[in-house]
This record gives C-alpha cells, sequence and structure tokens, in this order.
C-alpha cells in the first residue's frame, strides 16, 4: 500500500516486506522532480573494519534484494567480496523520504552481468575496461590511450563484459523508512527479518 506522505505514515500503510514497501516508495519518486532516484549511498568495511562510502545507482528492484553494478576489482568490489556486509541510503529530498537498508551484497550469476553490460551504452562497455577503477593512474591521458585503443580493437565487433565487471544484489536483513514531519517529529518504522518474516516496529526520530 503506498502512504500519503502528506499525512504521514501509520503501520497499517506499510507493506508486510520492505521490498514491497520500497517499491511503492520507489513508485513515487518517479514524477518528483528529482536530480536522480536511483542515486544511493554504499557503506561497505575494509578489512580492519574502516568503512568507506560512496554513490552508486540503483538498476534494478528484485524480490530479493536491490541490484547494481560496479567493477569487482575496485575498492568497494573488494571489499564487499572480502565483507558482503554493506548497507544503503536513498534520500529523496523532495518528498521528505529516507531509506536505510541493512544487509548481505551477493555476487550476481554471470548471465545476469551478462545481459546487463550488453544493454550499456558502447562507450560505457569500452570504458569498463579501459578504466583500472581505484587504482592510482599517472595522467588523463594513460586513460585515455587505453580508451583510443579498445576503439580500435573493437571497432567492428561487440565488446565483451570484462570478468572483473558485474553485479550485486544487496539482501536485506534490516530497512527503515523514514518520512519527514514538522517539529522533527518524524515518522519511522524499521523492518527486522524474523526467519521467513519480517518484524515491524516505530521508532522514535
Amino acid at each position: 500500500m503506498q502512504a500519503n506522505v502528506n499525512q504521514g505514515l501509520d503501520t497499517g500503510d506499510l507493506a508486510d516486506n520492505p521490498v514491497t514497501q520500497f517499491r511503492d516508495w520507489f513508485a513515487l519518486t518517479e514524477d518528483a522532480g528529482l536530480v536522480d532516484r536511483t542515486a544511493m549511498t554504499l557503506s561497505s568495511v575494509d578489512a580492519r573494519g574502516r568503512p568507506s562510502a560512496r554513490i552508486v545507482l540503483l538498476k534494478e528492484i528484485r524480490d530479493e534484494g536491490l541490484v547494481f553494478y560496479t567493477n569487482y576489482e575496485s575498492r568497494k568490489g573488494r571489499e564487499l567480496i572480502h565483507n558482503p556486509h554493506c548497507a544503503l541510503v536513498f534520500w529523496w529530498d523532495r518528498l521528505g523520504q529516507q531509506v536505510r537498508l541493512e544487509g548481505e551484497a551477493r555476487k550476481l550469476p554471470a548471465a545476469d552481468s551478462d545481459a546487463y553490460f550488453a544493454s550499456r551504452p558502447r562507450d560505457s562497455q569500452l570504458g569498463a575496461w579501459a578504466s583500472p577503477q581505484s587504482q592510482v593512474v599517472e595522467s588523463r591521458a594513460f586513460l585515455e590511450q587505453r580508451m583510443a585503443r579498445l576503439e580500435r580493437e573493437y571497432q567492428d565487433r561487440a565488446v565483451p563484459r570484462p570478468p572483473h565487471w558485474g553485479g550485486f544484489c544487496v539482501v536485506p536483513h534490516r530497512v527503515e523508512f523514514w518520512l519527514s514531519r514538522g517539529a522533527r517529529m518524524h515518522d519511522r518504522f524499521s523492518y527486522e527479518r524474523r526467519g521467513e518474516r519480517w518484524r515491524i516496529q516505530r521508532l522514535a526520530p
């Protein structure tokens, strides 16, 4: 069920499953005039327990979780492979809505990553090969030379997906929905997984 965000949020407005609830809220963002409603902060943790965060783009909502794509050899890729526990945050300022998700990042099957890669613009496909993401490079010219070489190499043929590039699905175990209200008395609800079911609780703002 979609809540009336102008009248606040109550337990009866919420779906039984947080992914269904996320779909409902995400649908509200379509006509909200946001710069990019798919932008989400992804936080991961390195081998020493130190967190890092960056913006990535949501590409698909699946029943099991939220999907994004990246270079598996980037900092975030390496951290998620080493420690799949991560967090996502969405902030849709025009709607006064925030979603926080904690869960586990799982690599997508190669066939899924192949299919999405094939749908990307050709320059983005080449860029996935050209950029050694997160590594130190000597200059911009180094990257441009790699891109030019790849353009020549694949001039007359399809660009295959790099083996080091693909998708993750973040499977949630906890999700929080936050709706801005006056006097900082916001409506805030958490979903926590209990086996195959979800426990929903109201939280103080």
